[in-house]
């Protein structure tokens, strides 16, 4: 019997605590399921930007494969305005900037690619956006600029063709010591995105002289 009351007596105790508690248990659990629904609807807003943005990216692509540059830069400039932190407006600025260069608008193609250097997480991306920026700095006859956007401390696996690039800088202020060595360099770390051929003529005729 007396185990019984203090059964009984424990199980008022529990229903007691549980009126006391019982809203802010609720209240707690309640607030965990908000947090939860939050975080999936963020996780799913994040992965809605992220396809509509590779979307916007195909239609820059396609657009330009059809040699209709007026509308892919267009879209492009429209995903880099609406989407600025995703990658694909990294990669239509890179697109663009192509495009830019083969029609001759050498100072939009340098503006879209400083843009990457500046607003892109990857660091093979920046490299890569850097070694173009260089190139059409040289195209603007401006070699000085050039050798400054090369000059960065780790360059890793584009060793070969920033040295190359360096090389053609040189050779363009006149300093053909200064591009025989680097051409010299590039051809030591040459892989295989480099034109070794062209490489070795450039060699060869600095040699020469």
């Amino acid at each position: 019997m007396e185990e019984y009351l203090d059964e009984r007596e424990q199980w008022e105790r529990v229903k007691a605590w549980l009126r006391e508690q019982g809203p802010w248990a609720l209240m707690s659990v309640a607030i965990v399921g908000l947090g939860l629904a939050g975080w999936r609807y963020y996780q799913s807003h994040i992965e809605q930007r992220e396809l509509t943005a590779a979307a916007r990216y195909q239609q820059v692509l396609n657009s330009f494969s059809h040699n209709d540059v007026a509308g892919g830069v267009l879209v492009a400039d429209q995903l880099v305005k609406d989407y600025p932190s995703t990658p694909y407006a990294n990669q239509a600025d890179l697109a663009a900037a192509r495009v830019a260069v083969e029609i001759g608008k050498l100072d939009e193609a340098a503006t879209r690619l400083q843009r990457v250097l500046t607003s892109s997480k990857d660091p093979q991306l920046k490299l890569l956006a850097r070694l173009r920026l260089a190139r059409v700095q040289l195209a603007a006859n401006q070699p000085d600029q050039a050798l400054s956007t090369l000059s960065t401390a780790d360059v890793g696996a584009f060793a070969g063709r920033f040295d190359e690039v360096r090389g053609d800088a040189l050779f363009a202020k006149g300093d053909r010591a200064g591009a025989l060595k680097a051409y010299q360099q590039a051809r030591r770390s040459a892989d295989n995105t480099l034109d070794t051929g062209l490489l070795d003529l450039k060699i060869s005729e600095l040699a020469r002289s």
